[in-house]
């Protein structure tokens, strides 16, 4: 880091990504710093620097060999971070520590005391980590997954067994028990990690409630999907429809096609159909409809929300919003670990929800490539209209903002044919 870049990140003060600190600071409040910034997404911590952002520069001896203990000793797991010092001015010197952005090992812990305590970042300060949020991070890692734990007080009776049938038989092509074959279902739901092994029972995992529960929001709220459809571009209260998307994420078919019980992917999507419209054209004579989104784009993007989503970020569905101008949609929680919009773009594979990701496979709602933003929802888009969708992540949530064609154009003429807008 030179000074220019220097003096830019003291310019803007701290926030979420950057902490200022003197290097009088104690050991293990260091390390609180380290361990909450390494457990977000890459940062800085300046020593040296005051929290008003006036330099006093560094006073300590063997500075680096200070911070590398620290890291080694007070935070576990150890992290190595990189580690230097900046000439400020001819007498005073800034360390800087930088923590990459793609640590792996989260949830990072500093040694406070005899205790080993979970710090997050929240703004420009470092807290304690909920239950919750320590949750998070251990998924995010690949650590735990929760699609399949438990899901307490949940039963077999729960899971609606005719939908099973329906994935077992029609679906995957095999057998399964009879109707009322209890201990046969619970044996194979146990096998498939659609139910688990809790205290002496078979209970529901998250993901196989979230599946195929008769009433996934009796046990997690945050099953779901809020759809509004905005009559502007701008979030307001008059609105053309407002809808709450409720019920297992799969259908039960007829068969292997057609659909005769929606779940929350096909709702969904006829709700996009209700509140989106299609311009007719003749081409040589023939009528083509052409609708504001091409369906493959808007089916990728709201089956990605559901088979990707945080669930364990409670009471916060995913939004699905139609203005005007756009469409987006908005699953809570940020990316799984290590992956950027950069790597979605390219076609990273990511996983956070193992089970609702092969399961969704399975019913054809994911194509085998796991390349559907590039395939689907990127080139989709560009060859409907020539926009670029964003994928847009925030603290807390991911979005995938789709845009409706613009155009005045009633007559064009292409390759000696007239296109009429009707």
């Amino acid at each position: 880091m030179n000074k220019t870049e220097l003096l830019e990140i003291i310019r803007n003060g701290e926030n979420s990504g950057i902490e200022f600190k003197r290097d009088e600071v104690h050991g293990q409040s260091l390390a609180k710093e380290i361990a909450a910034l390494a457990n977000l997404e890459g940062s800085y911590i300046l020593l040296g620097v005051e929290d008003d952002g006036a330099v006093s520069g560094l006073t300590r001896l063997k500075i680096e060999q200070w911070v590398m203990n620290i890291c080694s000793d007070d935070i576990n797991p150890p992290i190595i971070p990189y580690f230097e010092t900046v000439l400020w001015e001819s007498n005073k010197k800034i360390g800087v520590i930088t923590i990459p952005e793609d640590s792996p090992d989260k949830p990072y812990k500093a040694r406070q005391g005899n205790r080993w305590i979970t710090y997050v970042r929240i703004g420009s300060t470092s807290r304690e980590a909920t239950r919750e949020q320590e949750q998070r991070l251990y998924q995010a890692s690949g650590v735990i997954r929760y699609d399949i734990k438990p899901v307490p007080g949940a039963l077999l009776k729960d899971l609606d067994i005719n939908r099973l049938i329906n994935y077992f038989k029609n679906i995957r092509g095999q057998g399964c028990p009879a109707h009322k074959d209890i201990e046969q279902w619970e044996t194979l739901l146990v096998n498939t990690e659609i139910m688990v092994e809790s205290r002496g029972k078979a209970v529901p995992t998250v993901g196989g409630m979230l599946l195929f529960g008769k009433n996934p929001n009796r046990y997690l709220p945050q099953a779901g999907i809020t759809a509004v459809a905005y009559r502007g571009v701008e979030k307001d209260y008059e609105t053309i429809e407002r809808a709450t998307i409720r019920g297992p994420i799969v259908a039960k078919l007829s068969g292997t096609e057609d659909v005769v019980d929606a779940g929350i992917v096909e709702r969904a999507i006829a709700f996009v159909r209700r509140n989106t419209h299609s311009e007719s054209y003749l081409v040589e004579g023939r009528r083509i409809d052409k609708p504001d989104y091409p369906e493959e784009a808007v089916r990728e993007t709201i089956v990605n929300a559901i088979a990707h989503r945080d669930y364990t970020i409670s009471r916060t569905d995913i939004e699905l919003s139609i203005y005007n101008d756009r469409l987006e949609v908005i699953s809570p929680g940020r990316l799984p670990n290590t992956v950027t919009v950069e790597r979605m773009r390219a076609g990273c594979r990511m996983t956070r929800n193992e089970l609702i990701k092969e399961v969704l496979r399975d019913y054809h709602y994911i194509e085998a490539t796991d390349l559907g933003v590039p395939r689907k929802i990127i080139a989709g888009m560009l060859k409907h209209n020539g926009t670029e969708p964003d994928l847009v992540e925030e603290e807390y949530s991911f979005m995938v903002r789709l845009w409706k064609e613009k155009s005045n154009v009633t007559q064009v003429r292409l390759s000696g044919s007239i296109n009429i807008k009707i």
